[in-house]
């Protein structure tokens, strides 16, 4: 044990550097085109000794897709992106003779919930392959799991091998524990765990995870999804912040904006960390109902408790019958289109947030079927200027969010665009873009600024890179390869 931290602690200092930055810091930076003198592309990938977690499979993949690709610089960003979760934010343990795997999100040493579930979600398809992949993505599951036992409530947590944890929110007016890194209740947290698990499941035929931690685990998820239905009140969960930040807290003494109690849950806060303003929060409310019935399969055919499954079926069911109800506007430009939040009360936000789970995304999750007319017309919105937070300039166009503020576009919305289109041509364009405003670095960044690309924000945010590898592997595999060839 005292070997493997101590190897741990040296890869740590060897990879990029940790800042205690959160996600509601921004931090600008301006960087030069990553070429040595012969114009040539040089791997910005750690060196091999450096690297936090080794994958055949994954290196097979990398130059299974490179050789397929023409152009230098889309080769030289793949390279660089798709590994980049496991070069640099994978902690894998052996506990007690089981896995254990620790995800950090990249430039902050914290494990969130959904960016560790995606971050890992593209290596999936590898994992039967890869012996040791497969124990670190089995790890991760089982860590997410033990995360949902210490708090259902929290968005990240600390890593326990970690000997100078990040404390920097414990002063938080909630019901912090040590084990946190921050406690702003998300739907989608919860969500993403199951998504995860379940397609662990279905692509390894491990059913291993399914013990005593995911009934446990499945409980409470059902109990924090029912008490945010808020019938009985506003329940046990409340957040507040001392900060100039509107989003980084909630109103009304830490219990935000009333609902009515119509069936569908409250998510204090989006997948961007920030407050909602109506707190059903549509997207997310609709990544609960298909997790539900994902959760039920499992609980149905592994562990044969039929009470549980039914309970989840019984749930996915309302929350969907609600969002049929309260979850549309009848848009004067764009027909039935969904809100992004109502409170059941008959308001509602009419926008897109860039983070996952977002109204652009909804097919990608397999929430929604991505010719379903509500949705087509939901997406004719939210990439529109009558979208409050769809920016448009000189560098490129996309969603961004009041995470990062006016003007900064997310990747991630022109990811979701690619992976959500049916349309070459638009698939085409976004990849370019992508290219384009990378600032040279041969990364995905947070955000960037619509007319200029170096004016970015974060860096190393690895879920970002990594879902940059899978949009590109999907491309490949979807036939794409000549549209790839044609940028």
């Amino acid at each position: 044990m005292k070997k493997d931290l101590k190897r741990i602690g040296l890869l740590v200092g060897c990879s990029l550097l940790v800042s205690a930055m959160t996600y509601s810091e921004v931090t600008m930076h301006t960087a030069p085109l990553s070429k040595d003198k012969t114009n040539v592309y040089v791997s910005e990938r750690p060196a091999k000794k450096d690297r936090l977690f080794e994958s055949q499979a994954v290196e097979r993949k990398i130059r299974e897709i490179t050789n397929l690709l023409s152009n230098a610089k889309l080769r030289w960003m793949f390279q660089n992106c798709f590994p980049n979760t496991i070069d640099t934010t994978v902690r894998y343990y052996n506990e007690d003779g089981d896995d254990d795997t620790v995800v950090y999100t990249g430039d902050i040493h914290a494990m969130w919930l959904r960016d560790s579930g995606a971050q890992v979600w593209p290596y999936l398809q590898l994992a039967n392959s890869d012996p040791a992949l497969k124990k670190m993505i089995r790890g991760t599951v089982l860590r997410q799991l033990k995360c949902i036992e210490i708090d259902p409530y929290a968005n990240a947590f600390l890593d326990p091998h970690d000997p100078n944890p990040d404390h920097n929110w414990m002063s938080d007016i909630t019901k912090m524990k040590p084990q946190l890194h921050e406690r702003k209740w998300e739907i989608d947290s919860l969500c993403y765990v199951i998504r995860l698990a379940y397609e662990y499941w279905v692509v390894t035929g491990d059913a291993s995870v399914f013990g005593k931690d995911w009934e446990k685990a499945m409980a409470l998820v059902l109990q924090t999804f029912k008490e945010q239905q808020r019938k009985n009140g506003p329940g046990p969960y409340s957040f507040q912040r001392k900060t100039e930040r509107q989003l980084d807290t909630m109103s009304n003494n830490g219990l935000g904006n009333p609902v009515n109690p119509v069936g569908l849950i409250a998510s204090a806060f989006r997948p961007s960390d920030d407050a909602t303003t109506f707190l059903f929060l549509i997207p997310s409310n609709l990544f609960a109902v298909t997790s539900l019935r994902k959760s039920a399969k499992i609980l149905t055919e592994v562990n044969k408790n039929e009470a549980m499954a039914n309970e989840c079926l019984s749930l996915a069911n309302e929350v969907e019958e609600a969002i049929k109800k309260y979850a549309t506007f009848n848009h004067p430009k764009y027909g039935t289109i969904y809100a992004y939040e109502v409170d059941g009360f008959g308001n509602k936000l009419l926008m897109d947030d860039a983070n996952v789970p977002s109204l652009l995304a909804l097919p990608y999750l397999g929430d929604v079927d991505v010719n379903d007319p509500i949705y087509q017309n939901t997406r004719k919105f939210v990439w529109s200027k009558d979208n409050p937070y769809f920016f448009k300039g000189k560098a490129g166009e996309g969603i961004g969010g009041p995470h990062i503020g006016y003007d900064m576009v997310w990747p991630m919305s022109i990811m979701m665009k690619a992976f959500t289109s049916e349309d070459d041509e638009e698939i085409k364009e976004c990849i370019e873009m992508l290219m384009n405003t990378d600032a040279g670095t041969g990364f995905m960044h947070e955000s960037f600024n619509k007319d200029d690309p170096t004016n970015f924000t974060r860096k190393w945010f690895a879920w970002q890179n990594t879902l940059f590898g899978e949009l590109i592997i999907k491309l490949v595999d979807d036939g794409k390869l000549d549209l790839l060839n044609s940028i």
